[in-house]
């Protein structure tokens, strides 16, 4: 490891050892600034309380800041309390600091991307596996609750994304219609646009119910320090 260097290590869930990755930045003095549980806060401990008594990896990128970037940027977000497992976690922040970009490739292979499926259906199965005493029993549970959810996402994303490209598209249709005084195309066009538009927020009430789920979920079952 070294000072500006993108660390993880893995977490348990259910005693499951390695279930997930926590990241954070390592500061090259014994210390590392990454979003730490339960206190939800952006803060520096010693690299032995990031571990939590596991090994420490260090992800590798092609591109991305030296290390005093690396290190400022993470400083600069020092006791930020805006934890969100979908959009502003460990990874999203630690990727932030050492590429710019915010991005969790570990929830999006983990968390769908909802368009056409009915949510209600997968609270039950959670339930269930919240409320079982037997370890072993409740795992089972949720890990076959959290594999329908992962076949939904690879089912259904390709055709969310394709939604969210066609709002685009039929904008760029409309303008261009009107720039050749086709009114009669851009209505259409923005009638088109707006069917997506509805779609695309059914879809976004759909995810923040999940989300919801997850974070139940999470919060009841993960005791990260």
């Amino acid at each position: 490891m070294a000072r500006g260097d993108l660390i993880y290590a893995y977490r348990e869930l259910f005693n499951r050892q390695g279930v997930y990755k926590h990241y954070g930045i390592d500061c090259g003095d014994g210390t590392v600034i990454h979003y730490r549980k339960p206190s939800e806060t952006i803060e520096r401990t010693s690299l032995p309380t990031f571990a939590r008594g596991g090994k420490i990896y260090v992800k590798q990128y092609p591109t991305h800041f030296i290390p005093d970037v690396v290190i400022r940027r993470a400083e600069s977000r020092l006791g930020e309390r805006n934890y969100n497992l979908l959009s502003n976690n460990c990874e999203h922040f630690a990727v932030w600091c050492k590429t710019g970009v915010s991005e969790s490739p570990q929830i999006q292979n983990f968390i769908p991307i909802m368009t056409q499926m009915n949510t209600e259906n997968l609270y039950e199965p959670i339930k269930r596996a919240l409320q079982e005493k037997d370890p072993d029993k409740a795992n089972r549970l949720l890990t076959k609750a959290l594999a329908e959810i992962k076949g939904v996402w690879n089912t259904l994303q390709p055709q969310y994304n394709q939604d969210v490209r066609e709002i685009s598209a039929w904008q760029k249709v409309a303008i261009q219609a009107l720039k050749q005084n086709r009114e009669d195309l851009a209505r259409a066009a923005i009638i088109r646009k707006k069917d997506y538009e509805k779609r695309a927020q059914e879809n976004k009430e759909k995810l923040d119910q999940l989300a919801q789920m997850t974070e139940t979920l999470i919060r009841n079952r993960l005791n990260v320090k």
